[in-house]
């Protein structure tokens, strides 16, 4: 059984900025995670990264990054990624529900890579569309589906 937890929710206003840490988030159906500018109609409502890379990167970089540093909506700790592919569904919480819509994506001079030289996303997240609504809070499990 492929399991983990919600390390962290981060959310910011608007593309292009670093997310700020919240306690809880409301995952809607077909959006995203409410006020969270990366909410639409399209294949990259969320965006979730491995905790174990996050510190991972600090490590080999020199750097103390935190949640939401690296731009990402959600950092899971414990679930095993490489057996995330295009299509798996995921469920965060009690309902949430989260489909890969895409792993990686085209690199650019992102605020992220301007800040601090490197990013993550662009290698290792995955971008996520939402199937299923709900409320979800850090330290909830994470189960593949």
């Amino acid at each position: 059984m492929n399991k983990g937890i919600v390390y962290s929710i981060s959310i910011s206003p608007e593309r292009g900025q670093l997310k700020q840490e919240v306690p809880e988030a409301r995952v809607i159906k077909g959006f995203g995670i409410e006020n969270d500018g990366h909410g639409g109609d399209w294949s990259r409502q969320v965006t979730c990264l491995n905790w174990q890379s996050v510190l991972k990167a600090n490590k080999e970089h020199n750097l103390n990054i935190g949640p939401g540093q690296f731009a990402e909506n959600i950092t899971i700790d414990g679930l095993d990624f490489s057996r995330l592919t295009v299509g798996s569904r995921f469920k965060l919480g009690e309902s949430a529900v989260l489909e890969v819509s895409q792993v990686g994506k085209e690199d650019h001079p992102s605020v992220v890579t301007r800040t601090y030289g490197v990013s993550l996303l662009p290698g290792e997240g995955l971008f996520c569309k939402v199937i299923t609504g709900g409320v979800i809070h850090k330290g909830d499990p994470v189960e593949q589906l």
